[in-house]
């Protein structure tokens, strides 16, 4: 038994030691649970708070709107019931869930990029220090396998591609199932596309149709259709509203503005899909091709590789200039659809070339491989870093628990005293979600998609305190997806600490409008000195020990 232990451990224990780092990275979730630091946006401020609302709901498969948001979110706004997520959220509590997604991305994302990475490079100690590296990349939270899992899909269709029906059936199988932890239209619409293009490629230049590479990209295409039939649903059978989006009004950046915003995305990324590569990854890239030079080397995959990194970067870019409002005023669907995000593409990409050019310098450098060792350990810490606990602790940023405060926002039900179902409310210098998260239905939100009409009626309530900023006006009306009850000199800030020194001095609300869209309770993160003036009568304030916040209840008074 103990040499077989022996030999487990010799044979693999670069993998052990990679998936024991993973374990070190995860272990703050499984260790402090809702006392850890997590992001707040596009993730505390949303996603977790509409899977956790649709899981308790149980409307799963129902095309009912739902009642808590805005007087009836459609339900096609949504997460289906074919999200993998929605199910872990069904069935553990909300950090619980969010954990076990973390744990799977985690691990998905090393085993899917040490299995491509194996296909081109000869040193099982790049591969598992590269794929370690990408598997600690802060990728955002709610996407799951949309960024972390591209390296595994990858590496299941060029085996299918090279093995035909002779590949592994669970390679056909795990294809299969990546759509029901992952996102259609995040990436894996542009993902599929490449590959699509990839599969006529090969029909050209072979003269060859390779029906099994096709029948994986047709089946997995398919399978993501299926899973999102309610957005299908209602988008080409039954048009039940118009959706905010129609309305966006995106990409005014002038030329000069659009050249800055490629190298800015080309040499940082975005915040959705950064790959820390700044620092580290792109000088590596850069000496590896002087090496080549010096040593008569043609890395054509690395540079191909680079500039087509180079090239999304640059899409990305133009996606946001004047010139294309032409397209986007005129073809609905380009204004609606960001067909920039095909730049999720760029963290995969980066470290396939990290892998690419270590693997030059391990072969043509001298004492390449201690050099290479240590720019892994290097890239490691890098990532390791940013570890969500260790990242917004140090930017004093709330744990889950304080951000949610559930004691505190009980209290609050308790003295309002009636069914949450009964009344509606809003809130003012704090996230709506968190009202949503406690369980009341509120008249604000952050959501993807939302009827137009709803925006502009809820526009009327807000629109002094727009005219006094012209950021937030602007910011509203082009996007908009922020449905809050913006104060104009607060500006885009949603966390107020009950140590803050801050007072609201002068606000402005259309009350009637807000009233007669059935509001009756104003959450305020900060004390309103005119509140009178707003038709708003102040009730209780609300704090405890172990919340971060200090709310003060206000009650929208009769006409």
């Amino acid at each position: 038994m103990s040499s077989v232990i022996s030999n487990v451990f010799s044979n693999y224990k670069h993998i052990l030691i990679a998936c024991l780092v993973i374990a070190a990275y995860l272990s703050p979730y499984y260790i402090l649970g809702e006392d850890m630091h997590i992001r707040v946006h596009d993730n505390m401020d949303s996603n977790i708070v509409w899977y956790k609302l649709l899981a308790e709901s149980g409307q799963f498969f129902s095309i009912s709107e739902l009642p808590n948001i805005i007087n009836g979110l459609p339900r096609s706004t949504l997460a289906t019931p074919f999200d993998i997520m929605v199910w872990f959220y069904t069935l553990f509590e909300p950090m619980t869930a969010y954990t076990i997604g973390q744990t799977i991305m985690r691990f998905a994302g090393f085993f899917g990029m040490y299995l491509l990475l194996q296909r081109q490079i000869g040193s099982k100690w790049i591969i598992t220090g590269v794929a370690l590296s990408f598997a600690m990349l802060p990728f955002w939270p709610s996407g799951l396998l949309s960024i972390a899992g591209l390296p595994l899909a990858l590496y299941l269709f060029l085996s299918i591609r090279e093995n035909g029906w002779q590949a592994p059936w669970y390679h056909w199988l795990t294809l299969m199932l990546i759509p029901f932890f992952s996102n259609f239209i995040l990436t894996f619409v542009f993902f599929l596309g490449l590959m699509g293009l990839f599969w006529l490629s090969d029909w050209v230049r072979f003269r060859h149709s390779n029906q099994a590479f096709f029948t994986a990209i047709a089946g997995m295409t398919s399978i993501y259709l299926f899973k999102n039939y309610m957005i299908i649903y209602s988008m080409f059978i039954n048009e039940d509203f118009t959706s905010h989006r129609n309305a966006l009004d995106l990409g005014h950046n002038t030329l000069v503005e659009t050249i800055s915003l490629f190298f800015k995305n080309f040499l940082t990324g975005h915040t959705h899909d950064m790959a820390l590569h700044t620092k580290i990854i792109l000088p590596v890239v850069g000496l590896a091709f002087v090496v080549a030079v010096y040593k008569h080397l043609r890395p054509m995959l690395l540079a191909g590789l680079l500039l087509f990194n180079a090239a999304l970067s640059l899409w990305y870019a133009f996606w946001y200039w004047e010139g294309w409002r032409v397209v986007k005023d005129n073809v609905m669907l380009a204004n609606t659809f960001n067909f920039s995000r095909i730049h999720f593409l760029d963290p995969m990409i980066w470290y396939i070339c990290f892998a690419l050019a270590l693997w030059i310098f391990w072969r043509h450098v001298r004492f390449g491989k201690v050099v290479v060792a240590l720019l892994i350990i290097l890239q490691c810490m890098n990532v390791f870093w940013l570890n969500e606990e260790l990242k917004y602790d140090r930017l004093g940023m709330p744990t889950y628990a304080e951000f949610y405060s559930e004691e505190l926002f009980e209290s609050i039900e308790d003295y309002i005293g009636k069914n949450q179902s009964d009344y509606r409310v809003v809130s003012i210098a704090m996230h709506p979600t968190i009202a949503q998260f406690n369980g009341f239905y509120t008249l604000d939100t952050y959501n993807n998609s939302f009827p137009l009409t709803y925006k502009q009626r809820f526009r009327k309530i807000i629109a002094p305190e727009l005219d006094k900023n012209t950021a937030l006006k602007n910011y509203f009306d082009t996007w908009g997806g922020r449905l809050y009850m913006y104060v104009a000199e607060l500006g885009e800030n949603y966390i107020f600490r009950k140590d803050s020194d801050n007072v609201i001095d002068n606000l402005e609300i259309n009350t009637d409008v807000l009233r007669e869209m059935g509001g009756d309770y104003v959450l305020s993160a900060l004390p309103i000195e005119n509140h009178q003036e707003n038709q708003l009568a102040f009730e209780q304030s609300f704090e405890n020990d172990e919340s971060i916040y200090k709310i003060y209840l206000y009650r929208i008074q009769d006409k």
